[in-house]
């Protein structure tokens, strides 16, 4: 692949940061264990610094890492060739590394059901595992995710706008709200970066503008944009796309499925890791963009706790600086916290803006 934003490629650039970083996420995120049998996937897009930093890690606390390594497909959330949706089946954890994941396709599904512990950090470079994972204090990270999870929870009417047009309305009606950044405890289920809290309002209830202003993907053909893709919704159904060059993408990409399943709407995500603090096209960080609200489009898997269905693929697009109204009560304003008790979380998280405020 070729990185979105400039990268250090030299194999020991940031490496005790790495190593450090990588027994972070296996030991105390991922919750591996002796003797378990961890499954690492990566194409040939994968930054190997991390994929073997991961594996050395697996290994220093007793587990059995396996590496599948294979050629890049440029398919994102389909089903990867045979010998790697063989392997995932069968392990305790799953790991993925590969820029065009595997989430949400039929070995996914099989995976979750077998009891594995999965998370997806496609696109994870050094400098991403470091800033997102390494620097960060995860347990007040998720003590934030918990805070936002009860807010959302508690609420019914969730507006979401932004400056360019974003007006999008939707109603929770009691359903759940999955943070996802959560450590791995539970058997056949996902784990996704800390940072993330998401759900799905009742579909038939999402209706207004969507404007997705920093990132999108996939295609692979996107990531970061040149210019707004403007989506119109109509009880959770994208009926219109509008825009210049990138709009215009997107939409073949859509269509080129002929499955009516990708055009739903299919969750909402607040982004909230502090070492994201710009978009950069990897999909995987630019979702936690400190302050942003992500929408997934396409398939729902069950965890988000909504209809649930199946679709070709999925994509996730970033409105980066959003104002979000929960039950007429604001949350955020232009991508910035509001809430006294988030801006306190805010602060404790070292997020710059908020190291100097005085409660």
């Amino acid at each position: 692949m070729e990185y979105p934003v400039g990268v250090e490629m030299s194999n020991t650039y940031l490496s005790f940061e790495v190593t450090s970083a990588a027994l972070k996420l296996v030991r105390d995120f991922m919750l591996v264990k002796e003797g378990e049998n961890v499954v690492i996937t990566a194409d040939t897009s994968a930054d190997f610094r991390v994929v073997e930093a991961v594996a050395g890690a697996a290994y220093s606390v007793g587990a059995n890492p396996v590496i599948i390594h294979y050629p890049t497909s440029g398919k994102a959330y389909e089903e990867p060739i045979r010998p790697v949706a063989d392997a995932v089946v069968h392990a305790d954890v799953w790991i993925e590394l590969a820029y065009y994941c595997s989430m949400h396709t039929p070995c996914f599904r099989k995976a979750m059901e077998n009891g594995a512990r999965f998370t997806c950090l496609n696109g994870m470079d050094v400098i991403m595992l470091v800033n997102t994972v390494g620097r960060v204090d995860y347990d007040v990270l998720i003590e934030f995710g918990e805070y936002l999870t009860d807010k959302v929870h508690r609420s019914n009417e969730v507006i979401v706008t932004d400056k360019n047009g974003t007006n999008l309305v939707g109603y929770n009606q009691g359903r759940g709200v999955k943070h996802s950044g959560q450590r791995a405890t539970k058997k056949g289920y996902p784990v996704m970066l800390g940072g993330q809290v998401s759900w799905c309002p009742v579909e038939e209830t999402i209706n207004g503008k969507l404007i997705f202003d920093s990132a999108l993907f996939p295609p692979d053909t996107l990531g970061l944009l040149n210019s707004n893709v403007e989506l119109t919704l109509e009880k959770g159904v994208v009926t219109k796309i509008e825009g210049g060059k990138d709009a215009a993408i997107f939409e073949k990409w859509l269509n080129k499925f002929n499955d009516p399943n990708m055009f739903r709407l299919a969750h909402y995500s607040i982004g909230f890791n502090p070492g994201v603090t710009k978009p950069t096209g990897r999909i995987v960080e630019d979702e936690r963009l400190f302050g942003c609200i992500e929408m997934g489009i396409g398939s729902q898997g069950a965890s988000l706790m909504g209809a649930c269905w199946d679709a070709a693929a999925h994509t996730d697009g970033i409105v980066s600086k959003p104002t979000i109204l929960l039950d007429g009560y604001k949350l955020e304003e232009n991508g910035i916290y509001v809430d006294p008790e988030a801006r306190k979380f805010c602060k404790a998280l070292g997020v710059e803006g908020y190291k100097s405020l005085q409660w």
